[in-house]
């Protein structure tokens, strides 16, 4: 049951969690349909066009008459950076545009205090909220003629702080003198009373808790501003970081990508190709490639570590071995695949099997690779910085990891959208390598 108990208090941590980003969600899809239909009243206005897919009258559930919209992933891409901006005060926005934010500057808020005899005292608590970057001294208040002294203290912005009131005053809880109201609330242990700049918790042992207003801007330590993350780029891309630029770091990680994609892919195709076309092959490695495929690259670590050392010869075998089991599990898919019909067709035409293998097998089992090196080539990508984390000292993986190490969010977030951004560019190389090479796909 200890077990189960565990479990079920982690589900519910992220069903509730679930829940809580789910009016967020809920916004960015309404956002999605609003888009849709203003593009397509705008639309309508234009002059339609008289290609193939506008002429056809049976398009819903056709997938050769849904394509990508460019008008909808340029303004996807807009929306992604405007929420972005938004959500971290970005001044690449209007101040309009942003989300509430962490309140900041100065606030008060009423203690009262009640002796053993029944007598109260009010104080008054003042507040400078500064941000994280500053750190302001203290100001100076009146204590006040009453039991109850007035006080001042500093937070930073995105935090919180206990602050024990009675310090000051003339009877405390030693004296069995405690805090009974903020602004004129009733308080107690492990009660909440909204002020004016945020909130006053009262913890188990009579202590006040000021929670400022946190907003719902994300704090730089979490979310950077992307202006932010552009300086880090022009800064790395021109100083370095570690002691090499930006362009190296990637580099990097590109040659070891692609060194391990091809060589997974030139042992993987001839293993799906066997493994579809023999029967002996496909008894022999079908156990070996689908006991391997479902274990994580990640997993490898350790014996890539031992079996091949720490240098570029341990990461290009971890990422090789992460694309060999896609790529020979796409050939023999793309194999598998190929119509029985027309190898009859073949054979009855006077054929020989290499024939059929040249004009008739690889030609029709592209699509199925085509597709595989890409899911491959995103594996591999996802796997690079693992791979970089055995020791390396350059790449887009070991930038990522040390800066996480460090806090350096901007960094990270840098890291991952050039990661990002390098895979998109290939894989859209790859579609339009696809497109040339293999145009019959989906043409029977």
């Amino acid at each position: 049951m200890g077990l189960l108990g565990d479990l079920w208090g982690e589900l519910v941590i992220v069903l509730v969690t679930l829940a809580g980003a789910i009016p967020y969600i809920i916004g960015y899809v309404l956002l999605i349909l609003l888009m849709m239909f203003i593009w397509s009243g705008i639309k309508r206005l234009l002059t339609p066009k008289h290609d193939y897919a506008s002429l056809k009258t049976v398009t819903f559930g056709d997938e050769s008459a849904v394509t990508s919209n460019t008008v909808a992933s340029v303004v996807s891409i807009i929306l992604i950076f405007v929420l972005w901006g938004a959500f971290t005060g970005s001044k690449l926005l209007p101040s309009f545009m942003h989300a509430p934010a962490a309140f900041e500057g100065e606030g008060t808020f009423t203690y009262t205090i009640t002796t053993p005899a029944g007598e109260t005292d009010d104080a008054t608590v003042t507040v400078i909220v500064h941000p994280a970057s500053t750190n302001p001294a203290v100001p100076e208040v009146e204590p006040g003629e009453g039991i109850a002294k007035n006080d001042a203290t500093t937070i930073a912005s995105y935090r919180s702080e206990l602050l024990r009131v009675d310090r000051n005053d003339e009877m405390g809880r030693d004296e069995e003198t405690f805090i009974t109201a903020v602004d004129g609330q009733p308080i107690a242990p492990g009660v909440g009373v909204p002020v004016s700049f945020g909130r006053v918790v009262m913890s188990d042992k009579g202590t006040l808790n000021i929670v400022p207003d946190t907003g719902i801007q994300m704090e730089a330590i979490w979310l950077p501003s992307p202006e932010a993350v552009w300086s880090r780029v022009t800064e790395i891309a021109t100083v370095g970081y570690r002691n090499f630029t930006l362009a190296e770091h990637l580099g990097y990680s590109l040659f070891r990508v692609i060194v391990g994609f091809l060589l997974g892919a030139l042992v993987g195709i001839p293993l799906g190709y066997a493994m579809g076309l023999s029967n002996w092959f496909r008894g022999w490695f079908d156990p070996i490639v689908e006991f391997m495929r479902p274990v994580p690259p990640l997993a490898l670590i350790p014996l890539v570590i031992i079996w091949f050392g720490i240098g570029e010869v341990g990461k290009i075998i971890l990422l090789f071995l992460a694309a060999l089991w896609i790529m020979a599990i796409a050939a023999r898919s793309g194999v598998s695949g190929v119509r029985i019909s027309k190898i009859h067709a073949a054979y009855s035409l006077g054929a020989s099997k290499w024939q059929i293998m040249r004009h008739v097998i690889i030609p029709n089992s592209l699509p199925e690779i085509f597709t595989g090196a890409r899911v491959a080539m995103g594996v591999c990508w996802g796997t690079v910085v693992a791979a970089e984390l055995v020791a390396a000292q350059k790449g887009g993986g070991m930038m990522i990891s040390v800066a996480a190490d460090f806090q350096q969010t901007d960094i990270v977030l840098m890291g991952i959208i050039l990661i990002g951004i390098i895979g998109f560019t290939i894989d859209m190389m790859m579609r339009q390598a696809e497109k040339w090479l293999v145009p019959w796909k989906g043409k029977g």
